[in-house]
């Protein structure tokens, strides 16, 4: 097994060490969901956390990890002996993103369940994380179908495996530990929920700590085994101090004061439901254990409020996490009642020493000469802080000739269902029909490798006729390889949706532009819940410019929709073919997943050349010719309409719609309209 980096020489990241820990000392906790750049040592910490942990007493032989002490009465290897128990590290089980449902649940083996009548169980990954950690990198980019069976395991503590009636169930309880990077997109709200703590990661702008990571790193890629030993001391210190918390936390005492300013926080965040109460108590606690103190105080509420609400306040997938802080003290200075004062100094070697977070935080560094401060300004000594981006918006006329500033986005709302015709076979989404491997089964074929979906009638029926040449003489089917029949499956796949945005002078004539973006940023907000790669071209004044490459994130493109000016002449055939070249390069990226075209413009061409409107003409049939599904939003306005964008969507091969017609309540209302049309005619 190949040597892990030291917990204890990670450098900095105070609060996901500290969330970590917390979830080590009491697993009850929840897990944590590690947010961060690209590059910032997330996995070599999570991975870092399985060598503090305690042995595991298992039962012996038992693939499922059944406690000696409280065997799993329907554990598929069971009923259990008497024979003793084994001991073995704590396991962390790494689910990889692209893994199937077999990988993750199980498998069965189908043939021998339908010749022999057998329950051939392969266990899967949720059984080899048992009461050990599931660890799941990039846990936003993780396909639905794999998200819907972390949440019934999560949930249930078991894991459920049905195939055509043969049904198998086995304990699966673990620490679910997810790291992932914002910009690659968000979390689904219901795995958001699950993971306890959250924690927000940054690489360090303090040069002496930025050195220390860079020495280490390299002192441990030099000799990984010596690098450890080095460290060896202060790794069996911290693991000592887990097993003091751990044994500690059963007397912990929370108090109703304590339990007041819990509920209260979470009321005052306008959280969803009870879990977040319940986390908080439960970290909390955690945090007095760690401390090496008996009580909950009113510092670990706060630490424990900063950890468990941030992921849980979000009302959409555009809000920033995080919490302000300020309003966190006012409500814990409110509600704040009796409690017994913290032991200003425990002693140098006491467990409640060192450590960020009020509640002990972690050892202080040790092993390869002393740790950098952590606690200094963010720029080294002698430099000026670098000026933060100005948010202010641009005075009007600023910068190129025509542009004005950006204006902010109307209110954003449900929208028709746009979606791309025909019958795809990309990545698993809720857009476009496509096959799929979790959905309505629509019929049969034969197995291309492995049997995963078994059609159980087309398999009857493919060995029946030769039931009599082969022998059979008793009440079973006699059933070969070549009878198994797979199951074709429809679901939904996720679509590259590209928006080209016309940020012309004529879209911000009479504030028109407001409207557009609340339209952009709706249409973003449905592409967020259908599981959609967005991308974002604009075009205005003599160019196109590709503002977002397609991406997985929704909201980094409404930041740049947000703050997207406006102004100058309207280059449509410039907006059209830079979408074109940018199809073009993710169907070579990306084959299997189908793009739809989303142009909002008013259909004006004023710019690109001497002929505009015939070079925007000849721009959207290449995108014709492509095959390319299409949709053109209509954001023409006024009295007297010309029409323009209709052309456009023919000239694309698409259809188009008028910012109303956008609106899925508009569409509602017309189909009540005609039923009550209907329902008249029908009186009458």
């Amino acid at each position: 097994m190949s040597t892990r980096f030291p917990f204890t020489a990670v450098v900095g990241m105070d609060d996901l060490r500290l969330a970590l820990l917390l979830n080590a000392v009491s697993p009850a906790v929840g897990g944590v969901l590690v947010r961060g750049e690209k590059g910032t040592a997330k996995s070599t910490a999570v991975r870092a956390l399985a060598g503090l942990l305690p042995e595991v007493a298992v039962v012996a032989g038992c693939r499922f990890s059944c406690d000696p002490a409280s065997p799993d009465p329907g554990c598929p290897d069971g009923p259990h002996g008497d024979g003793g128990p084994d001991a073995r590290p704590a396991r962390m089980v790494e689910l990889p993103v692209g893994a199937s449902e077999d990988r993750l649940v199980g498998s069965l083996d189908i043939e021998k369940a339908l010749a022999d009548g057998v329950k051939a169980f392969e266990p899967g990954l949720l059984a080899a994380a048992h009461r050990g950690i599931l660890y799941v990198d990039e846990v936003n980019l993780l396909s639905d179908h794999l998200i819907d069976h972390l949440l019934d395991a999560a949930a249930m503590g078991a894991s459920h495996v049905e195939r055509e009636g043969v049904s198998v169930r086995h304990a699966a309880r673990f620490l679910l530990v997810g790291t992932m990077n914002p910009e690659e997109g968000e979390l689904r709200p219901q795995l958001l929920d699950r993971f306890g703590l959250t924690v927000e990661v940054a690489a360090s702008r303090v040069p002496e700590e930025r050195v220390e990571v860079v020495r280490r790193r390299l002192a441990f890629e030099d000799d990984p085994a010596g690098f450890a030993e080095r460290w060896a001391g202060e790794e069996a210190a911290l693991r000592e101090r887990i097993a003091a918390a751990r044994e500690l936390l059963p007397e912990v005492a929370l108090g109703d004061a304590v339990l007041l300013q819990i509920a209260a926080t979470c009321a005052a965040f306008e959280v969803d439901g009870m879990r977040a109460d319940i986390v908080m108590a439960r970290t909390a606690t955690a945090l007095a254990a760690w401390a090496g103190r008996g009580e909950v105080t009113s510092e670990d509420v706060r630490q424990a409020a900063l950890l468990a609400l941030p992921h849980r306040r979000r009302r959409n997938p555009f809000d920033a996490p995080g919490m302000d802080e300020d309003k966190l003290d006012e409500t814990l200075e409110r509600f704040k009642g009796d409690e017994p004062e913290d032991d200003p100094d425990p002693g140098p070697d006491g467990p409640g020493d060192g450590g960020p977070g009020g509640g002990g935080g972690v050892p202080p560094q040790g092993g390869e000469g002393p740790a950098p401060e952590t606690d200094g300004p963010p720029d080294a000594p002698g430099e000026a802080p670098a000026p933060e981006p100005s948010r202010e918006p641009a005075p009007q006329g600023a910068g190129p000739a025509g542009e004005r500033a950006a204006v902010k986005a109307g209110e954003p709302f449900r929208t028709k269902v746009l979606s791309v015709p025909g019958l795809g076979e990309g990545a698993a989404g809720r857009r476009s029909r496509a096959r799929t491997q979790n959905g309505r089964t629509t019929g049969a074929t034969r197995p291309e490798g492995a049997l995963t979906k078994l059609h159980l009638s087309a398999t009857v029926r493919a060995a029946a006729p030769h039931q009599r040449a082969r022998g059979r003489s008793g009440p079973g089917l006699v059933v070969r390889r070549d009878d198994l029949r797979q199951a074709v499956r429809e679901g939904r796949e996720g679509n590259l949706v590209l928006f080209v945005v016309d940020a012309s002078g004529s879209m911000a004539a009479r504030k028109r532009m407001g409207a557009v973006k609340g339209a952009v940023l709706s249409l973003l907000l449905d592409a967020y819940q259908r599981r959609d790669k967005v991308g974002l071209v604009t075009f205005r004044g003599r160019a196109a410019e590709l503002a977002l490459p397609p991406t997985s994130s929704v909201d980094a493109a409404a930041a740049r929709l947000e703050e997207l000016p406006t102004g100058g002449r309207t280059p449509l055939s410039a907006g059209l073919l830079r979408a074109h070249d940018v199809l073009r390069v993710e169907r070579l990226r990306d084959p299997s997943r189908r793009p739809l075209l989303v142009v909002v413009t008013d259909g004006r061409a004023t710019g690109g050349g001497p002929d505009p409107v015939g070079l925007a003409a000849r721009a959207a049939r290449l995108h014709a010719a492509d095959g390319t599904a299409s949709v053109v939003v209509d954001c023409e306005a006024g009295p007297v309409r010309l029409g323009l964008a209709g052309d456009l969507a023919r000239d694309l091969g698409g259809t188009a719609v008028t910012l109303d017609e956008l609106r899925a309540d508009a569409i509602a209302g017309l189909v009540r309209e005609a039923q009550v049309n209907r329902s008249v005619r029908r009186a009458a």
